[in-house]
């Protein structure tokens, strides 16, 4: 594959797909300690055909977002927080995690080596980033590997659903996205593998994605395809399931602080399926998808419409507003939301 060219991209038109820009972040991990990293411009892995992760699925992946500033500068938002969740990850899967310090330090070096491939601030699209860990260990037995490779790759993107801040339809699913007690609060490539089929069925069936119930009682909702949902009641309240398979995002806790500062008095609690008359809006949330309304969901072949199927709620409107201005740098966020990225 080629490399991408900043000239052959309509940043006004960007998809949500890969591009092989020039440069990431490479570092390796051998006899008990991670090797100093660098960038590289090298784009494909080297991998025995029995490493670990390959066979046993043992890595794990984080997704941020770099966004240019209307002064021409650039941004991350909470870079801490997903090299936190990351390390949190290794632990589960028996991998060594790489330090949360130099995974800050790896991300922003790759936004500023690619600095040309960040979106225009006026173009609403963003630099995504894909950092990833995995054990390359050459083992056939189920083993925990002992060498690691962790990449930060990256790409500017558009809206992750086509249409942007656009209402779509969700559908529950007979499918479970993960166990009670299993890997579903670890980012782990396995628990979107096994989402794959319930989501390609709900895009045949003309939904957006699916709605995934908790693998015990089918009752509780857990998320929406790949981001955490929410709903703000009749009264105004802001509600997010909480559950122990339930990956931790760093876009839900950042839209459950500026909840409670917009006056919404925001709870994570268990969300029972057949309680979504109490909610006058709902949404996806989530990096890649930032805030998806949520028009409608269909349950047993039953239809619940929220705020409306082609219009956004003003609650819904006004923490989108919120988020994407802390993000861009428009308004001031909390202390330590948004890093700086020197470009020079």
């Amino acid at each position: 594959m080629s490399k991408t060219k900043a000239s052959d991209l309509d940043f006004n038109n960007l998809d949500f797909s890969y591009h092989d820009l020039p440069y990431r972040y490479r570092a390796e991990y051998h006899d008990g300690q991670w090797q100093p990293g660098e960038l590289t411009t090298d784009s494909t892995l080297q991998l025995s055909e029995s490493a670990v992760a390959l066979h046993y699925g043992q890595e794990v992946f984080e997704g941020l977002k770099a966004y240019r500033r209307k002064d021409g500068g650039v941004n991350i938002f909470r870079p801490d927080r997903n090299a936190h969740r990351m390390h949190n990850s290794a632990e589960r899967l028996m991998m060594a995690g790489f330090p949360e310090d130099e995974f800050v330090k790896a991300v922003k070096e790759v936004v500023k080596a690619n600095q040309e491939f960040i979106p225009p601030y006026e173009s609403g699209g963003s630099l995504y980033l894909r950092p990833l860990l995995l054990s390359t260990s050459p083992e056939i037995g189920v083993h925990p590997g002992h060498d690691f490779l962790f990449t930060v790759f990256a790409m500017p993107v558009g809206a992750y659903y086509p249409g942007g801040l656009t209402p779509t339809a969700f559908v529950t699913s007979e499918y479970d996205r993960a166990a009670h007690g299993g890997t579903g609060q670890a980012k782990v490539g396995g628990n979107y593998a096994a989402s794959m089929l319930p989501g390609d069925n709900a895009h045949k069936a003309g939904f957006s994605d699916v709605v995934y119930l908790d693998p015990r009682e089918h009752e509780y909702i857990e998320e929406l395809g790949s981001a955490n949902f929410f709903g703000i009641t009749k009264d105004g309240q802001f509600k997010t399931p909480k559950s122990p398979s339930i990956l931790p995002s760093v876009t839900k806790y950042s839209l459950l602080a500026l909840a409670e500062e917009l006056g919404m008095n925001p709870v994570e609690e268990a969300i029972s399926i057949h309680d979504l008359d109490q909610f006058a809006e709902a949404g996806a949330m989530g990096t890649a998808a930032v805030i998806s309304p949520v028009g409608s969901i269909t349950n047993d072949g039953k239809k619940h419409v929220f705020f409306s199927e082609t219009e956004v709620g003003p609650k819904t409107q006004a923490l989108y507003d919120r988020l994407i201005a802390i993000q861009y740098g428009d308004e001031k966020g909390p202390e330590g939301w948004v890093q700086d990225v020197p470009l020079k």
